[in-house]
């Protein structure tokens, strides 16, 4: 049988965009949303430690810029099932060729596109419709320890929110800007 995605590797070491490949017939679709099998070509190769569900009321909210230090760095595969976002990966590695750049995927059910992103790496995401939800498969369970973020609005990072950036929380409103000291992640 044939792989049920296709895996695309992005311009930063490390990020893959993930096109599930439905089964579709009069009935409706079939849709694997993951497989360590399938995916251990795009760099998974630990086990789920933890499944998070999120659903974003208003068009235009942000949501991020979220990681974990190491030790507890973490691998994600994000899934929109429902609406559509602009989900945005920026490498926090030191030493990376690509430290501080960032990619930015829409990813929405029609799409069937997920994205894969490598330990660090902040994520996040701006919800381009009302109702959007995402699903986050982990591979590491959170610390609270270890939780960390970046200002969204960081000028620093300069990016280009498709739309007026809407709800934030005053958490992810509050993390500081980047300074040049910033040395990045040692994993």
């Amino acid at each position: 049988m044939s792989s049920r995605f296709v895996c695309t590797p992005l311009p930063l070491h490390g990020l893959v965009r993930v096109q599930r490949q439905p089964l579709q017939d009069a009935r409706g679709l079939f849709e694997r949303l993951f497989c360590a099998d399938e995916l251990a070509a795009a760099r998974w190769t630990q086990p789920i430690a933890q499944i998070n569900h999120s659903l974003t009321r208003q068009r235009g909210s942000v949501r991020g810029l979220h990681y974990q230090r190491p030790p507890h760095a973490e691998m994600k595969l994000v899934s929109c099932l429902r609406g559509e976002v602009w989900d945005v990966a920026v490498d926090l590695r030191a030493g990376s060729p690509t430290f501080l750049q960032w990619h930015a995927e829409r990813l929405s059910p029609d799409n069937a596109c997920a994205l894969l992103i490598p330990p660090g790496f902040a994520h996040g995401f701006q919800a381009l419709t009302g109702d959007a939800e995402l699903l986050y498969l982990h591979s590491a369970a959170y610390a609270p320890g270890a939780e960390a973020g970046l200002n969204p609005l960081d000028p620093r990072l300069a990016l280009p929110w498709p739309l007026p950036v809407g709800e934030m929380s005053e958490r992810d409103r509050s993390h500081a800007l980047l300074t040049a000291s910033f040395e990045g992640l040692h994993l």
